[in-house]
């Protein structure tokens, strides 16, 4: 129903949603233009209704379009949405985000998780959120303590879980440990009845150098 994407390409977007005509996409890129990489949230037009959205930048000075901070080599983003979900007539938030994925950019990433904190902080406490991203840092650092502070994580919560929990696998594929990076986050009274790390593969050829993730939740 909902789609949380990285690295996600103007054309790419457009091409998903014309072969998919029940999906709709929006977002700007990382240098608040077409051009360049999206965080891009696809959904399905039948489920839910934008009510409000926006993005903020993962800086020292969210607001201003591009920015960045803290040493990092390439501009980070959140492209944040409120829906309202027409089955149960309710809103929700939902963000999708991409973190600095440099061995050094860790203290950065620490920070970026401060600023979502901050942002989701100031969101209503009775309307859900759900949060996804690759995060390029692992549940024992700060960055992760820190936004699971607000959130729940759906990894750990889930009645079910399938699949290797790494989910960075550059494309070789294989069930050997690696970081678990990518992560759906969330604040609800929802049950997460699944999660997978989707290793689907054709002839040895992967979609992405990430596994996805997909949560299924019991929405109320």
């Amino acid at each position: 129903d909902l789609i949380g994407t990285q690295e996600l390409f103007y054309r790419q977007g457009n091409d998903i949603v014309t072969a998919l005509p029940e999906y709709v996409w929006l977002g700007i890129s990382r240098h608040a233009i077409f051009e360049g990489e999206h965080m891009g949230v696809i959904f399905r037009k039948d489920r839910f209704e934008i009510r409000e959205m926006g993005q903020f930048w993962l800086s020292e000075t969210p607001e201003v379009p591009a920015s960045m901070s803290w040493g990092v080599s390439i501009t980070r983003m959140v492209t944040w949405v409120r829906f309202l979900d027409k089955r149960t007539g309710k809103p929700f938030y939902f963000l999708d985000t991409h973190f600095a994925h440099r061995p050094q950019d860790e203290h950065a990433r620490s920070l970026s998780a401060k600023v979502i904190a901050d942002f989701l902080a100031k969101l209503p406490r009775d309307v859900p959120v759900v949060l996804t991203g690759d995060f390029n840092t692992t549940p024992e650092k700060e960055a992760y303590k820190t936004i699971t502070g607000y959130l729940e994580d759906a990894w750990v919560t889930a009645a079910e879980r399938v699949g290797p929990a790494g989910t960075f696998h550059g494309f070789r594929g294989g069930e050997k440990p690696q970081p678990r990076i990518d992560w759906i986050l969330y604040r609800a009274p929802w049950k997460v009845q699944r999660i997978e790390t989707v290793t689907m593969h054709e002839d040895g050829k992967y979609p992405s150098d990430h596994y996805p993730v997909f949560a299924d939740f019991l929405v109320n």
